[in-house]
């Protein structure tokens, strides 16, 4: 049984435990793709923004969260996609960022503002600690890692290859 008082804080509740399809060591509250729990008439409404407009994983997002709600008994409910603001890895929770690193992903740094993604070189004076040994010695093997808001990177001090969520 969820200990809440409202329908809203159980929705929060039961989307915290909603793991993000590709990484799934954080929930996409962690990644701050739920942005809104509202209330209406006819049932709730979940606002989501993707991590970007052609992310593979929105659709499973949508029916995960959907089940999830229905499954606590929550429903009716839909989702609403919101694309502006466009969602920016500032909006990862520090949670998330910890769950992130405890993962193996080097979390991306607050920058306190939306960036452009960046698919070559390193924003100036940046700086990728390994998420296994904590060592600032890395270098990047590829832009890209598994997904397309990853990069793959390698630490030379353990030697251990990991990926960073970009910084968007």
């Amino acid at each position: 049984m969820i200990a809440a008082t409202t329908r809203v804080e159980a929705a929060w509740a039961v989307l915290q435990g909603v793991p993000d399809p590709e990484v799934p060591a954080v929930s996409v509250c962690d990644l701050g793709i739920v942005r809104e729990v509202v209330e209406h008439d006819d049932g709730l409404e979940i606002v989501l923004t993707p991590t970007y407009s052609g992310c593979p994983a929105t659709e499973a997002i949508t029916q995960d969260v959907l089940a999830a709600i229905a499954a606590a008994g929550l429903g009716p409910a839909r989702v609403t996609l919101r694309r502006a603001p466009a969602w920016t890895s500032d909006w990862i929770s520090e949670a998330g960022r910890a769950k992130l690193r405890s993962y193996g992903i080097a979390p991306p740094a607050h920058l306190g503002e939306s960036v452009p993604i960046r698919l070559f070189g390193r924003i100036a004076g940046e700086r990728i600690t390994c998420p296994r040994c904590d060592s600032p010695r890395t270098e990047r093997l590829s832009a890209f890692g598994s997904t397309a808001c990853k990069a793959l990177y390698r630490c030379l001090a353990c030697r251990e290859p990991f990926e960073h969520f970009k910084p968007i």
